[in-house]
């Protein structure tokens, strides 16, 4: 028996891995640009923990748990939504961004804010709403996910949004349209749309959370697709990057292995796939980066090229990949079937609260741009909530009872 002082007591310490320190080019927190309205540090968070402490506890965060990313909800439990989707970006990223010695409480507060101004219904929702507000601005959902943390929020007596750091808002502005970019910076001339005008690069933890992005949703495509029926290994294979990664699996396979072998065969090809790309991003960033060597992330920000990337062959891999979910997948006729629909309700929904505003809560009937108002309102919808308003106002049941 171990006793107080004997072998147990002097066991070692367990071992914390802390994460490296920030290379110079990094977004450091203490050379933040700051908020748009000043506030004073938090004693226990730096700002960008500060900045995903906010979108973790805001509404907006929350509703992305029922929203599409490419199965509409009443299609099954188990497939990914803009929720789950975002929390494999954020993993994606922070696992990244700790290898280049970026930060990764920004990393991890882009990744999981760059979805918080899409739509219900996925895509399909999205350019259904782009297609109502076509003589009133259009409507951009990276553009929404800025109006959702600089204003739609409301939680804070001090401010409209979660009022996040200048960095935070640059990373979730991913794309923009010129004329979206100059109405921003007439607002803002020093703000994150800038580049847009004047050209260059966000900071690096942004770069990453791009391909964060790509990298998640083409895996768990994958498995979402497989897990439906509309894709099948067999096709699959015939596409080298992801062949490469099952014939890894096989090879590492256990003689013998019986149950749900199949599907442990799937997670351990895509686990595979996933770990090609983070490494080859990992690997080609910082050769990119070893070649130029930014001072600071303000040298990155003048760059015309971004720093972090593919290297050319796994980029032109991963798009042949991305060619085949594309038809496969995405333009399945099952998929095609209840894309249609998403945007008939989206439209029908659009018409009728522009025709009747009075349908909308308060803060969105009253207000002076009523299409923008009614774009606002369906953007922030779940796909529950959106078609249980679509069935109020038309009378008529889109999709089967959730």
């Amino acid at each position: 028996m171990n006793t107080p002082g004997g072998p147990q007591a002097s066991a070692s310490p367990p071992l914390l891995i802390t994460p490296p320190a920030l290379a110079p080019w990094a977004c450091a927190p203490q050379a933040s640009r700051g908020r748009r309205v000043p506030e004073p540090p938090a004693p226990t968070r730096n700002e960008h923990q500060r900045d995903r402490d906010r979108i973790v506890h805001s509404t907006a965060f929350r509703r992305l748990v029922y929203k599409t990313q490419v199965f509409v909800n009443h299609e099954g439990d188990l497939f990914r939504t803009r929720l789950t989707h975002s929390l494999e970006v954020a993993q994606v990223a922070r696992s990244a961004a700790r290898e280049l010695r970026l930060h990764e409480d920004l990393a991890e507060a882009i990744a999981l804010a760059h979805d918080l101004g899409h739509t219900p219904f996925g895509h399909a929702g999205q350019d259904a709403l782009h297609a109502c507000m076509a003589e009133h601005g259009g409507f951009e959902h990276n553009l929404q996910s800025l109006r959702v943390v600089d204003g739609l929020e409301q939680r804070y007596f001090a401010f409209d949004g979660l009022n996040l750091t200048f960095e935070a808002r640059e990373g979730i502005l991913k794309h923009c349209s010129p004329r979206n970019a100059r109405r921003l910076l007439a607002a803002e001339p020093d703000g994150p749309a800038r580049r847009f005008v004047d050209g260059g690069q966000p900071g690096l933890e942004a770069q990453l959370v791009n391909l964060a992005d790509e990298i998640a949703y083409c895996t768990h495509d994958i498995d979402d697709g497989l897990r439906s029926g509309l894709l099948r290994v067999e096709a699959l294979r015939e596409v080298p990057l992801f062949e490469r990664a099952h014939a890894q699996a096989l090879a590492r396979r256990p003689a013998g292995l019986a149950a749900g072998a199949g599907r442990r065969l799937v997670f351990e090809t895509l686990r595979r796939l996933l770990a090609h790309l983070v490494a080859d991003v990992v690997q080609h960033s910082e050769a990119a980066l070893r070649a130029v060597r930014p001072a600071d992330v303000d040298d990155v920000r003048r760059l015309a090229q971004p720093l972090v990337g593919f290297s050319p062959a796994c980029r032109a891999a991963l798009d042949e990949l991305k060619r085949f979910l594309f038809q496969a997948l995405y333009r399945h006729p099952q998929v095609e079937q209840t894309t249609a629909t998403a945007r008939d309700v989206v439209a029908e929904l659009f018409r009728a609260y522009v025709g009747r505003p009075t349908e909308m809560p308060p803060d969105f009937a009253g207000a002076a741009d009523r299409p923008r108002a009614v774009a606002d309102y369906i953007a922030g919808m779940t796909d529950r909530f959106a078609l249980r308003e679509h069935e109020r106002l038309s009378g008529r049941r889109a999709f089967p009872a959730l």
